[in-house]
């Protein structure tokens, strides 16, 4: 059966305008984000909601044996407690990132909150860190206290005095200052001090082993060059770690507990390998290490 369709001749018009439309329409896709090659992408290493992504290493307990609950996450906050603690009996934590990073800058916002828990040494008041160029958290001994690493030392004033953070304390580890092998376990960064429980950040700029600065309020506070597994204060090494000279060019990230209660509010870090080939979509002129096998054309 034929059948006729027979529009208004004034409805033409207004047909012809919605079919061109549909065919623009769909001849449009999502269009691709464009790559601003000057524009710096943060990652969060922390979610804010859980621990995931992290390994925990307490002193005296077994790979992720969170002993009474020292690191969890409330209010958004990584929070480190002695709250369950009879005593702290060197029982030195690391909250582990799982992934290991060698080019990159880190921001970090702390605050020291509350008192000490009963036993913790005097030197271990309103104290954390940073570690960073550290062994993988699953190589460490049972009874080990601290990681082969670098430590970013974290210190909050007492109210009266001065005492400075972002210092270089190093286990297992030497670097190389004024081109000069330095042996000294703690060495003081000249940043100012900071008092009470207010939230302060602190960042690293880490170039492999070829430069690393501590930086606080945009000023570098301390750097150097060359860190290198060497010295002492670590109990309990594995043996086969153990290689004195041996340049570190990159490792685990972890943060501490050391009988003071801390909470750390951010943990934002910058990766500084990647692509860096400029025909590339993802290149970034930030790049200071080259990786271009996974360079997206």
């Amino acid at each position: 059966m034929k059948t006729n369709f027979n529009y208004p001749s004034r409805a033409l018009p207004a047909l012809f305008i919605l079919l061109s439309g549909l065919v623009i329409f769909q001849g449009c896709g999502p269009r691709e984000p464009v790559n601003d090659p000057d524009q710096e992408e943060w990652m969060s290493l922390f979610n804010g909601v859980n621990l995931d992504g992290w390994d925990i290493k307490i002193n005296g307990f077994d790979l992720n044996d969170n002993y009474q609950n020292t690191f969890y996450v409330e209010d958004s906050l990584i929070k480190v407690h002695y709250d369950g603690y009879p005593e702290f009996t060197n029982q030195f934590g690391h909250l582990f990132y799982k992934e290991p990073f060698s080019y990159y800058r880190i921001r970090v916002e702390y605050r020291f909150v509350g008192d000490q828990a009963p036993g913790g040494p005097g030197w271990a008041y309103r104290n954390s860190g940073i570690m960073f160029h550290g062994q993988p958290a699953a190589t460490m001994g049972k009874n080990q206290d601290f990681p082969i690493s670098l430590e970013a030392q974290l210190l909050g004033g007492d109210g009266e005095h001065e005492r400075h953070t972002l210092n270089l304390c190093t286990p297992g580890t030497n670097v190389v200052m004024h081109d000069t092998l330095e042996t000294s376990h703690c060495i003081e960064s000249r940043s100012k001090t900071y008092h009470g429980d207010q939230w302060v950040t602190a960042e690293l700029l880490v170039l492999g082993d070829s430069l690393i600065q501590h930086i606080m309020d945009n000023e570098v506070v301390l750097q150097y060059t060359k860190p290198q597994i060497g010295g002492g204060n670590v109990d309990n090494i594995d043996s086969t770690l153990w290689v004195p000279g041996k340049i570190l060019t990159g490792g685990s990230i972890s943060l501490q507990s050391e009988s003071h209660p801390v909470h750390f509010r951010k943990v934002e870090l910058l990766n500084l390998v990647g692509c860096t080939d400029p025909k590339a979509k993802n290149y970034k002129s930030y790049y200071v290490k080259s990786d271009n096998s996974g360079c997206v054309y």
